[in-house]
């Protein structure tokens, strides 16, 4: 009998060498299903990733988190600071070989309780037109899209979505944040 892989969940600086799988693997998804442009913007890939400092994704207001198993980054995903009261979702990856096992989803749940904790009520994210599986997900998880579910999504050019965050819980079971 095969043991289940041991998972960790850590928080990480952007140049951590363990975010390093999450970065390659975007920049490599990207240029598969986007080529020279992402989002309509010339540069493709490499202009998306750098495209915010990484600073953004650090506290007090972001966080990057990678999932480990057995000590391999697998998936990851991250969140900075949109508005006071907002966190935008940022680089959500699985690695092609780990897809369909529920880690995206876990990275999210993660980033959603990380997000609470810091005080933010809701998140916004978007995602690529050629990136149905993250659409997916998202709808599955609760997340309401501000397009038209019936729009091309080519012609759309990205779809944009948000979720409410619950309020967190102190011990005596009032809200906080």
């Amino acid at each position: 009998m095969a043991l289940a892989p041991a998972r960790t969940i850590l928080s990480l600086g952007m140049h951590d060498p363990r975010v390093r799988p999450l970065l390659d693997g975007l920049y490599a998804e990207y240029s598969a299903r986007y080529g020279e442009k992402y989002h309509g913007k010339d540069g493709g890939a490499e202009n998306e990733l750098i495209r915010y400092p990484a600073e953004e994704f650090a506290a007090p207001h972001g966080v990057l988190l990678v999932l480990q198993e057995d000590g391999e980054s697998v998936a990851g995903g991250a969140f900075r600071r949109y508005d006071e009261r907002t966190a935008e979702l940022k680089r959500i990856w699985t690695h092609e070989d780990h897809r369909r096992r529920g880690l995206g989803r876990a990275v999210l749940a993660a980033l959603e309780d990380a997000a609470a904790a810091r005080g933010y009520e809701r998140l916004y994210l978007t995602t690529g037109p050629r990136q149905p599986e993250a659409k997916a997900l998202y709808l599955a998880a609760g997340y309401t899209p501000l397009f038209d579910l019936d729009a091309d999504p080519e012609e759309l050019g990205h779809l944009a979505f948000r979720k409410a965050l619950a309020p967190r819980r102190t011990a005596r079971g009032r809200a906080v944040g």
